[in-house]
């Protein structure tokens, strides 16, 4: 009898363990059959448009399995995509509360939430979670973007360049990011300009030309502050540091170094500048026509002025031409029509767009250090060509 007790154990032993894998089957059985449930349930309810109740069904999903995670970010990015913001950031909280997330989605959560927030325009709500996201390696720059696209919204110059240089600390800097913070001190200055907090400001534009040699900007904005001051030799001691930097802004440099010229009647600096950049665009080369006019050298000025023309011709430099013939080679009835294409080219000019961004085509007649259409720093520059420079 015992022995055949010991015979019927291995039976026994096997009979369990059969059992007890089809005790896990049905349970598997059973929990896939509430997963297919709830997403039936949740798909019928959005293609019935009831998002609202579409969300309480899918979200109950990431009790039963965590690996829907993708699924339901998928879900959250379409309600942003509709414009239901307030269901994207649902869905997208529900996910970052779960404690049995990995750490890799729950910063691909964060990232999904934070531009939620943005969208939605909670600012300080998005700034707390790309503050999280800057210690991610793989979301880092994203979060680095975004806060500096919140800060260049609300004007917190001090923070965005907080974050500029712990971004150099972390990571080492580059072209990009010092042009940026430039810009940011740059901005910073403005602020001080606008109080004329002269000082302040000054100090503000070191620490630009600092941040970025190739900077135009803060040599610019020195040469302006000058001026308000009356300081015009130190004036065109800034406005001379432009070409050097960026020739392509030459242009706004010219009109400002002749201001100059004629308040302190010295055009030497003036001259030095025109002698070695003339050609570099149609505002140079017009200032140094308008040069050799000012020295009673007229029939010069003219011949000057056509020579360039012939080679680079533009609109404003045959508005001067005309302006030229009008004032020296008399005659009522060529005088009339001279001045009528003379205002025909005039009004062409002041309607074409003086800018243009080289990153995304954006134009317009104001300068723009940030392209309003792109959100790149120093990518908007004066226009070549004709209808230019």
């Amino acid at each position: 009898m015992l022995e055949l007790l010991f015979l019927l154990l291995p039976v026994a032993a096997g009979y369990g363990w059969v059992m007890g894998r089809n005790s896990v089957r049905q349970a598997q059985r059973k929990q896939s059959s509430i997963l297919s449930r709830h997403y039936y349930r949740g798909l019928n309810f959005l293609l019935s448009d009831q998002p609202d109740k579409a969300v309480d069904t899918l979200m109950k999903m990431i009790n039963v399995d965590s690996d829907t995670v993708e699924t339901h970010i998928a879900m959250g990015n379409f309600f942003r995509h509709r414009g239901e913001l307030d269901r994207a950031i649902r869905v997208h909280q529900n996910l970052v509360d779960k404690e049995q997330l990995s750490e890799a989605q729950k910063q691909q959560a964060l990232k999904e939430l934070g531009r939620d927030y943005l969208l939605a325009g909670f600012l300080e709500r998005a700034e707390a979670v790309f503050l999280q996201l800057l210690d991610s390696d793989k979301y880092f720059l994203d979060a680095q973007q975004q806060l500096f696209n919140i800060y260049q919204s609300t004007k917190e110059w001090e923070r965005a360049i907080e974050l500029a240089e712990k971004m150099v600390d972390c990571h080492g800097d580059s072209l990009e990011l010092c042009e940026r913070v430039s810009h940011f001190y740059c901005e910073q200055a403005e602020v001080h300009l606008k109080k004329q907090g002269y000082k302040e400001a000054e100090k503000c534009l070191q620490k630009a030309i600092l941040s970025d040699e190739h900077a135009v900007r803060p040599w610019l904005t020195l040469g302006k502050m000058a001026i308000e001051q009356q300081d015009y030799a130190q004036a065109q001691n800034y406005l001379q540091q432009v070409p050097v930097r960026d020739i392509t802004w030459l242009s706004e440099a010219v009109p400002l170094m002749e201001e100059c010229a004629q308040q302190c009647d010295d055009y030497s600096a003036l001259e030095a500048m025109l002698e070695a950049y003339y050609q570099q665009c149609a505002t140079a080369y017009l200032a140094r026509s308008r040069l050799l006019a000012r020295k009673g050298q007229t029939a010069e000025a003219s011949e000057f002025l056509l020579r360039q023309l012939r080679e680079k011709p533009t609109m404003k430099g045959f508005e001067t031409l005309i302006s030229q013939y009008r004032e020296h080679d008399g005659g009522q009835q060529v005088d009339i029509s001279l001045g009528m294409l003379q205002e025909l080219i005039h009004e062409q000019i002041e309607q074409r767009p003086k800018y243009r961004c080289v990153s995304c085509g954006f134009s317009g007649r104001k300068i723009h250090w940030l392209c309003p259409s792109c959100k790149k720093w120093g990518v908007v520059k004066p226009i070549k060509g004709l209808d230019g420079e």
